[in-house]
């Protein structure tokens, strides 16, 4: 009979990935005991939860959250040590994560890294550290095997848990326009500001703005604007209030329902990217930070792109406007493109296409939760 086993998430796409491993593990064994730090969706999906997500920050914003990943660490670190839990999952979120690992490793608790930090856009060199930690990694992008072959870790590629969460949804745009109280009989241009406290701050006036130049050129369209689940409304109301009053639906925990919905959508770099992708929305990606994370992040980070579309093609399949280039010329241009250009529109769904095969044979959840069963040495896994 297995005691405990405990995921730990710190932002909010590996939450999103935590509550689909333990909704897997459950089908698996029903009266699992599922125990880890994260937000709503974990929450709903069985998991007692020891701490919330802390968010996640730039490098400049993460100093004021210091204290509450403090005492999120103490939380998780007792948990450890009371409950002894068979594994331990840890989801991205390396420099909380990989410290727990060295107390788990203490206690000769397992550890199964699952979703690897980004190694290869900055850092490199963890993948040493990480090695030593864990017992198993469970990778979401297929050119990461690679990069821990040199270690002797033992890396599989389980494919994105993004897919896993899109299959079975309903592929009817117009019912689902319809059950987020929008027109069916009209487009929809959803915008995405992120699921950060700094994301939102600085993306969320530009796609205000962007709104009310698009729809003076796009009169047919609407407009909505999905929230991650644990997203402070009342911090932005002052903006929220105006569009609502516009006719512009807000909602919040309905990101992918929104986004299989979208003929179009503009949205801050991240997991909704590749969420896009695989349901063939074209799609426009800003992002912004702080001064200071775009000076240290030009000194660490070397990667070609953001947007994993972009990454796992190798090329600019997705237009990527950062920083000084997020401007709403250089969007409402590229919308445009996507809007009027056929052929634009058909080369960037092609693209889509070849990606979508990457990941299609593939069950992350799954295939986690038998690592996790594997691991453990459960007979009933």
């Amino acid at each position: 009979m297995p005691e405990t086993v405990m995921i730990v998430a710190g932002e909010t796409s590996g939450e999103l990935y935590g509550a689909l491993l333990a909704a897997s593990l459950r089908k698996k064994i029903p009266d699992i005991e599922i125990v880890g730090i994260g937000g709503r969706r974990m929450q709903a999906a069985g998991v007692r939860l020891v701490a919330g997500i802390a968010s996640a920050f730039g490098l400049a914003e993460a100093v004021s959250a210091l204290r509450e990943l403090r005492k999120s660490f103490r939380r998780a670190v007792d948990v450890l040590t009371e409950e002894k839990p068979s594994v331990l999952v840890l989801i991205d979120y390396p420099d909380f994560n990989l410290r727990l690992a060295e107390k788990a490793q203490q206690l000769g608790i397992k550890v199964l890294y699952y979703v690897s930090p980004q190694v290869w856009a900055w850092r490199r060199n963890r993948i040493y550290r990480i090695a030593r930690l864990v017992d198993r990694m469970a990778v979401i992008l297929p050119f990461e095997v690679d990069i821990y072959r040199e270690t002797g870790l033992d890396c599989e590629f389980v494919g994105h848990p993004v897919f896993d969460e899109i299959r079975g949804m309903a592929a009817d745009k117009n019912r689902l326009k319809e059950a987020l109280g929008l027109d069916p009989g009209r487009p929809l241009l959803s915008l995405l500001p992120g699921s950060r406290t700094h994301e939102i701050d600085r993306l969320l006036p530009v796609l205000a703005a962007l709104m009310e130049i698009f729809s003076s050129e796009f009169r047919d369209f609407q407009f909505c604007i999905p929230f991650a689940p644990n997203t402070d409304l009342a911090k932005y109301e002052i903006l929220l209030e105006p569009l609502r009053k516009r006719g512009v639906i807000i909602n919040q925990g309905r990101s992918l329902e929104v986004m299989a919905a979208s003929d179009c959508a503009v949205l801050a770099s991240g997991t909704a990217t590749l969420q896009a992708v695989l349901l063939n929305v074209p799609i426009v990606v800003i992002y912004k930070v702080s001064l200071l994370t775009q000076l240290i992040g030009r000194l660490l980070i070397h990667a070609r792109f953001m947007t994993l579309a972009n990454i796992l093609a190798d090329r600019e399949v997705v237009k990527e406007f950062l920083q000084e280039q997020v401007t709403l010329p250089n969007i409402m241009n590229e919308l445009r493109k996507i809007l009027t250009d056929g052929r634009h529109r058909a080369g960037l769904l092609d693209a889509y296409g070849k990606i979508q095969d990457i990941f299609s044979s593939r069950h992350a959840s799954d295939r986690v939760a038998e690592m996790v069963t594997e691991m453990a040495g459960w007979k009933n896994g």
